[in-house]
């Protein structure tokens, strides 16, 4: 090792929370690097089934412990409860978790201001899951935000509060002819804070470091998709931070030097929330029908996924932005039933055929798929472990897959649990 990063290889809700879980039983220190409470990584193991939103999702085994980056905003009442959640799961996690201290918070304000964007917008809307990580990150990049440090000193957190809350006011006032925000309806939430989280927040990078120093194993948990980075992907349609691998060292204070692979994670086929372009996406009735069996519906917003066959040419632009030593593909046993699959290998873009996948947004969304046919298995695959034991249909598909990405694919899931998996050579050595 001793880091190796799991990253969400198309537009999110690839499996990143089942995939981590499996992968940390022999890792340190599991770390989110990047986004927020709008990812939404579900687990399921021997202690029972579990919806993350903050808290890295290989926290679960014995030896492993989570840390929360810089890179991160948070929302320490979610974090509070996400904490409680576990705890009446059965998970104590209050020794086992550390907040870096410069992780920038997600203050109340915030959501009110993502509400109030969003809806100005119109039909134009972006369909942000409205939990304010935009407005977080954007007053980080203002110098206005309020940092995790800041609730262990009341005072800084107030000086703070009484600079940035007067800008936010004229904003919310003058902009949306709404209420402003008064400074002790926040000023309550800090003694809230600072009671449960003080112990839990700390220097995350040294922490890190010192691991790595140590020659023990880090896993860098990804959150979001590629095609959501802010600089690299669907741009506007995108999210507020990089999931990409470069924000990985960023979010965690670590250099590129201690990274000794890096896998990305796809879904065996393609999904999407919110506004914005999925070339291969499906007609209604057939997304219906996947849509049904697999449960895609969002787990932080509840909202429906859309559903497309799996993009290639996506997958390919992906693997070339972050260099995947390996791909894993999650929610294979989903296409059991389908009698035939397609595979998006190229687009059409008027009289052009295109292998690569366009840049600019006005060309990608009049792109047209070109697909690849193949016969489905019609057989189940739930909980598969070797890979012998697939139908000759899926292992084509699999194989397919490889050579259109360009990248083997060394794990391969098979249904929730933990147990569901195929492992066809060790990641984490």
């Amino acid at each position: 090792m001793p880091a190796y990063a799991v990253l969400g290889a198309q537009w999110g809700d690839e499996g990143k929370g089942k995939i981590v879980d499996f992968l940390s039983e022999d890792i340190q220190i599991v770390g989110r690097f990047s986004g927020g409470n709008n990812a939404g990584h579900t687990v399921v193991n021997d202690d029972g089934e579990f919806s993350l939103h903050l808290i890295p999702s290989g926290i679960f085994w014995p030896n492993t412990f989570g840390v929360v980056g810089a890179g991160v905003v948070v929302d320490p009442d979610i974090l509070i409860s996400e904490i409680d959640y576990l705890i009446n799961k059965g998970i104590n996690i209050t020794n086992k978790i550390l907040i870096s201290e410069r992780a920038h918070i997600v203050m109340p304000y915030h959501i009110i201001l993502d509400e109030l964007m969003e809806k100005s917008k119109g039909n134009n809307a972006i369909g942000t899951t409205g939990k304010g990580i935009g407005p977080a990150y954007a007053d980080k990049a203002y110098r206005l935000g309020i940092r995790m440090g800041d609730i262990l000193n009341l005072d800084l957190f107030k000086s703070k509060l009484n600079e940035v809350l007067p800008h936010v006011n004229r904003i919310i006032s003058n902009g949306y002819d709404s209420k402003p925000i008064l400074i002790d309806e926040v000023l309550e939430k800090w003694f809230t804070w600072n009671d449960r989280l003080s112990n839990l927040i700390g220097n995350v990078e040294k922490k890190v470091n010192n691991s790595l120093l140590n020659q023990e194993n880090v896993l860098l948990e990804g959150a979001q998709g590629a095609l959501l980075d802010l600089d690299l992907g669907t741009y506007p349609y995108v999210t507020s931070s990089n999931p990409t691998i470069g924000g990985a060292f960023t979010g965690l204070g670590i250099n590129p030097k201690w990274l000794s692979g890096i896998a990305g994670i796809f879904k065996a086929y393609t999904t999407r929330v919110g506004a914005g372009p999925l070339p291969s996406e499906l007609d209604m009735e057939s997304a219906k029908e996947i849509r049904n069996i697999a449960n895609e519906f969002g787990t932080t917003t509840g909202r429906p996924r859309r559903i497309g066959w799996f993009d290639a040419v996506a997958a390919r632009y992906t693997y070339q932005m972050n260099g995947y030593d390996s791909a894993i593909l999650t929610r294979l046993d989903i296409l059991d039933e389908l009698k035939s699959l397609k595979i998006c290998k190229s687009y059409k873009y008027g009289s052009q055929i295109l292998e690569d996948f366009p840049l600019d947004l006005a060309v990608l969304e009049k792109c047209e798929p070109i697909y690849e046919e193949i016969e489905g298995w019609c057989t189940s695959t739930y909980g598969v472990t070797e890979y012998s034991d697939l139908p000759d249909n899926a292992k084509l598909y699999v194989m397919k897959i490889e050579e259109f990405i360009g990248c083997n694919i060394d794990i391969i899931s098979t249904g929730p649990h933990r147990k569901n998996t195929i492992k066809r050579k060790p990641l984490i050595i």
